[in-house]
């Protein structure tokens, strides 16, 4: 909840005045609960997804990043209040566990964006386009060069991708949902 991937795209949402929630799975932090191998994660997930509902009663645009891009997308394929879905950082094998996305296919006709470092080393390239090229139209897939798995840089390009991560989650929001910054 706290690292800098999830504050910078909470921010990239915060630019059009979307409501955001960033919270602590079960386990985590100061969270209840113990952690559940992403199975009671994923309840965790519609929860936040029914409070949302009863807050604001909007159109939801769900966005994770790494073990929460996987249970999040799981939790949100198919739900009808889903918009838009983003994955970032998108681990394929972290901590001694593999992670599918063979739910992508289900995920229907709305906007998907999946972004990742190049160099991101729980994510291998190949691995990772495998999985995604079978989620459903419309999607997009973009690799940031230089970036590691929390989109800083790498030993030949030292710095931070933080920025190029949050402009193109920006310009996907615009393009896909007719959004503006407020005035």
């Amino acid at each position: 909840m706290h690292n800098k991937v999830v504050y910078h795209a909470a921010k990239a949402f915060s630019y059009f005045g979307l409501p955001t929630m960033r919270f602590n799975f079960r386990g985590t932090g100061l969270s209840e609960g113990a952690h559940d191998e992403g199975r009671g994660e994923v309840d965790d997930v519609r929860s936040a997804l029914d409070w949302l509902t009863v807050r604001f009663n909007l159109p939801i645009l769900f966005a994770g990043f790494s073990f929460g891009s996987n249970v999040g997308l799981r939790a949100c394929c198919g739900d009808a209040r889903i918009r838009g879905l983003v994955g970032l950082g998108l681990p394929v094998r972290a901590a001694g566990r593999d992670y599918r996305y063979d739910f992508l296919p289900a995920c229907g006709p709305v906007p998907k964006l999946f972004i990742s470092g190049d160099h991101d080393e729980f994510s291998p390239r190949g691995a990772l386009e495998a999985y995604l090229v079978s989620a459903s139209q419309p999607r997009e897939i973009l690799f940031i060069e230089g970036a590691d798995h929390f989109f800083a840089g790498i030993p030949g390009s030292p710095q931070p991708k933080l920025d190029l991560m949050s402009s193109a989650l920006r310009a996907w929001i615009s393009a896909h949902f007719g959004l503006t910054p407020p005035a």
